[in-house]
C-alpha cells in the first residue's frame, strides 16, 4: 500500500515566495534604510494573508535584514558607522578567500560571463540606476564565488550583503557616480593572469572602498 501523499501547504508556499521576494528587494536596496513595513501591507503587496508575512519577517529579522522593535515596529536597519565597518571587515576577510578558491576554476566562459555582467553594471552607472548597480554588482561577485564551491562561506557573505543592501542604496544614491569603479576590471585581469595576490587585493579593495564613504 502506497503511503498517502500530502497535498502541498499553500501557506508554506506563500511564505517562501514572500520571503524570497522581500529578501531580494532588501539585498538590492529597493527598500530604503529605516523604512517601516507592516504585516498587513506586506500581505497586500504579495497577495497573501498575514501568517506568511509574519513567518517571512521572522526569518528576515533572524538574518539581520529587518529589525523588530519591542513595540512591534518592523523596518530595514539603519546601520551605525561601527556596524558598517564590522560588515566591511567581514567582506574583506571572506570574499578574497572565496575568490582565491574560485581561481583554479576560472575558465574562459566564466571570465566572459563576468565581463558581460560588468558591462551591465557600467550601464547602470551611466543611467544612475542605484538598484540596478547593486543588483549587477552582487551578481558579478556571486557568479565568481559560486566557482569557489564553498556554500557555507557564500551563505555568510550573502547575509552580509543582505544587511548592507538598504545602506548601499543610500550610498550610491548620494555619490551619483558617472563611471563604474575600476576594481571589477582589476578582478577580471587577475583572473585572466591567474594572479592570486592581485585577485585578493582587487577583491579586498572593491568590497571595502565604497563602504568607506558611508562612515565619512
Amino acid at each position: 500500500m502506497k503511503p498517502a501523499v500530502r497535498p502541498p501547504d499553500p501557506t508554506a508556499a506563500a511564505h517562501d515566495r514572500l520571503y524570497r521576494s522581500l529578501r531580494t528587494q532588501v539585498m538590492h536596496g529597493e527598500i530604503a534604510p529605516g523604512q517601516a513595513l507592516t504585516l498587513r501591507g506586506l500581505g497586500k503587496t504579495f497577495g497573501t494573508s498575514m501568517t506568511p508575512a509574519r513567518e517571512a519577517v521572522r526569518r528576515l529579522v533572524a538574518e539581520g535584514a529587518l529589525t523588530l522593535s519591542s513595540s512591534g515596529r518592523i523596518s530595514t536597519p539603519e546601520l551605525s558607522n561601527e556596524r558598517i565597518e564590522e560588515l566591511a571587515s567581514i567582506r574583506a576577510l571572506l570574499e578574497p578567500e572565496m575568490g582565491s578558491r574560485a581561481l583554479p576554476r576560472a575558465h574562459f566562459a566564466l571570465i566572459d560571463r563576468l565581463q558581460a555582467i560588468n558591462a551591465l553594471n557600467a550601464e547602470a552607472v551611466v543611467k544612475q540606476d542605484a538598484v540596478g548597480y547593486i543588483r549587477t554588482n552582487l551578481e558579478f561577485h556571486r557568479t565568481l564565488y559560486l566557482r569557489a564551491q564553498a556554500p557555507a562561506m557564500l551563505a555568510m557573505v550573502e547575509t552580509v550583503w543582505l544587511q548592507l543592501g538598504p545602506t548601499m542604496r543610500a550610498l550610491y544614491g548620494r555619490l551619483r557616480r558617472n563611471e563604474p569603479p575600476p576594481h571589477h576590471r582589476m578582478i577580471i585581469a587577475a583572473l585572466k593572469a591567474g594572479d592570486e595576490p592581485a585577485l585578493r587585493l582587487a577583491l579586498r579593495t572593491d568590497v571595502t572602498q565604497g563602504l568607506r564613504h558611508l562612515t565619512t
